[in-house]
């Protein structure tokens, strides 16, 4: 008669069960609400409520999640040599709900200290923020070897993504309007977003339980040595300029929702509408990207999907001229692009690390992964700022009320052009930089 023993961990290949699946997917409700709210709350608390200036405003954006440039490739060494990456989840990702609450507490009456004290709370964050997404990205390529296994995961990760996109999105302007907006609104809805991502947390970290995800130990011995072998990595080269170079141009327009919502549709509650109809579709194209990526392969579906996204972009344009109906249908296309974007780029970098490790004979997924979400972030936190200075070039107006001031024709225009040209011209020239990627390489035989 046999005993019963612990429940047996999910081995590196075959299919993964549903539980791994949901469990590790649930770790979007922290990166999509750190990767959104701080882009599409943060510029305007300072413009609109603390009464920052545009451009100082987007420095104070810019600075801390530049920070993570230098931070995420040590988190990735760290979690490298942990033996197991689930730790840093857990403590990383509860610090910073309750980090990400305290950036909208600040306590003095407006300007240049109310600034600086958001940027110091957003710089803690930031760095919370690093150790829990450079682990969590880091594990794909240990949790299966299986090509497509990894495009499966990626898509039910990004699922929850664009859910969580939704969520936070949409719902944290609302909160913002619903408990009285200004200072005291930014804090309840500073707290709704850190509770969520407590839960996202405690979800991701209790449903990867049995998966395998314990990290290798034949890394490189140096920090500048991994980085010189990422750096000779040449699809993972090229991958990594593009997705910083789109990541900066989905936070330009991340940055311009409310700004737009406010004085181009002109609409209450027209930033919830918009985040609903940017992400709401992109739930329902998940299964056709998948059933694209499967028959055209990833690298010709990403590019699909960033043109789409880029040709949305240029179409709002005409946003003044039609009716609000019209424009939250081409954000819904913006959105299906976006939901593309993600599944493919984040499937080819396990890809990437699959490779490396052909190549090398290292498991080191840590370091790609450091240098991928040091690079998103980075492409996250340009967006603000190129946001605030096409602000402040163009003469926007900000204000200590917590209301939007009234802006001039001209300003307008800036809110107008920093909301769809520059996404459009972005994400169109990260396209030109796949030419580097070869596929061949990076898929089986």
């Amino acid at each position: 008669m046999t005993t019963a023993g612990p429940s047996p961990v999910v081995p590196p290949t075959g299919v993964l069960p549903r539980g791994v699946l949901a469990g590790y997917a649930l770790g979007s409700l922290v990166t999509g609400a750190f990767g959104t709210v701080p882009g599409l709350l943060l510029l305007p608390y300072l413009t609109d409520t603390l009464g920052v200036a545009a451009g100082v405003a987007g420095l104070l954006v810019l600075l801390p999640k530049a920070w993570d440039v230098l931070v995420n490739p040590i988190a990735g060494r760290i979690s490298d040599r942990s033996g197991s990456r689930r730790p840093f989840l857990l403590g990383a990702g509860l610090a910073l709900g309750f980090l990400f609450a305290a950036i909208f507490l600040a306590p003095f009456p407006s300007g240049a200290a109310s600034g600086a004290y958001v940027a110091g709370a957003f710089l803690a964050a930031a760095t919370a923020y690093a150790f829990f997404q450079v682990p969590y990205v880091a594990m794909p390529a240990e949790l299966t070897d299986g090509y497509a296994e990894r495009t499966r995961l990626m898509t039910w990760r990004v699922a929850v993504l664009a859910l969580a996109i939704l969520i936070s999105g949409a719902l944290a302007p609302l909160v913002v309007e619903l408990t009285g907006g200004g200072r005291e609104g930014h804090r309840w809805s500073g707290a709704f977003v850190g509770a969520l991502i407590v839960v996202g947390t405690l979800a991701t970290f209790w449903g990867t339980r049995k998966a395998h995800s314990k990290t290798a130990s034949e890394s490189e011995p140096t920090l500048r040595a991994q980085l010189r072998v990422a750096a000779g990595n040449a699809p993972f080269r090229a991958l990594l300029i593009c997705w910083i170079v789109q990541a900066a141009g989905i936070g330009t327009m991340l940055a311009g929702v409310k700004y737009f919502a406010d004085h181009v549709l002109v609409q209450k509650s027209g930033a919830t509408f918009l985040f609903a109809a940017f992400v709401g579709p992109a739930l329902l194209v998940m299964p056709l990207w998948t059933a694209v990526g499967n028959r055209y392969g990833k690298l010709r579906s990403l590019i699909a999907a960033s043109l789409i996204f880029a040709a949305g972009a240029l179409v709002l344009l005409a946003s003044p001229a039609v009716p609000a109906v019209a424009v939250y249908l081409v954000v819904a296309l913006i959105g299906a692009g976006y939901a593309g974007q993600q599944v493919f780029a984040m499937a080819m970098l396990p890809d990437c690390i699959a490779y490396d490790t052909e190549r090398t004979g290292r498991r080191q997924a840590g370091v790609f992964t450091g240098l991928w979400t040091a690079g998103e972030t980075l492409g996250l936190a340009l967006g603000p700022g190129i946001y605030a200075l096409m602000l402040q070039i163009f003469g926007y107006a900000s204000s200590a009320t917590g209301e939007a001031a009234g802006q001039t024709d001209t300003a307008r225009l800036g809110v107008l052009l920093g909301f769809t040209v520059v996404p459009a011209l972005l994400v169109g020239v990260a396209v030109v930089l796949l030419r580097g990627y070869d596929e061949r390489i990076t898929s089986p035989a």
